[in-house]
């Protein structure tokens, strides 16, 4: 069964902003960006449980290409998207997130 994915407003700035920053080094690369997140998206849509859970039951999906990772938490009815997160962030910032709504 597909659940809905909803983002957090940070999680939803942090793909915006990563987009963008891609976008300007080079044109296409923040279309391609976003396609990859898309990507990861449908995968952790489909089979959220097949990725591993990183910090208490938060569940990561590397994206392919980039150095990114999108960090979800799998809900009775939907998942949401904590942060879309590059990998050499300190990852305190979005596991602070866990304490927020």
């Amino acid at each position: 069964m597909s659940r809905s994915v909803a983002f957090r407003r940070a999680a939803f700035r942090e793909l915006v902003e990563a987009a963008e920053w891609h976008e300007e080094r080079h044109a296409g690369l923040g279309t391609d960006f976003a396609a990859e997140i898309n990507h990861a998206i449908e995968l952790l849509k489909e089979h959220p449980e097949r990725f591993p859970q990183m910090h208490k039951d938060v569940r990561c999906v590397r994206v392919r290409r980039f150095p990114y990772s999108v960090f979800f938490r799998i809900e009775p009815h939907r998942i949401v998207v904590l942060a879309v997160f590059h990998a050499r962030r300190d990852p305190t910032v979005w596991q602070e997130r866990l304490y927020q709504e």
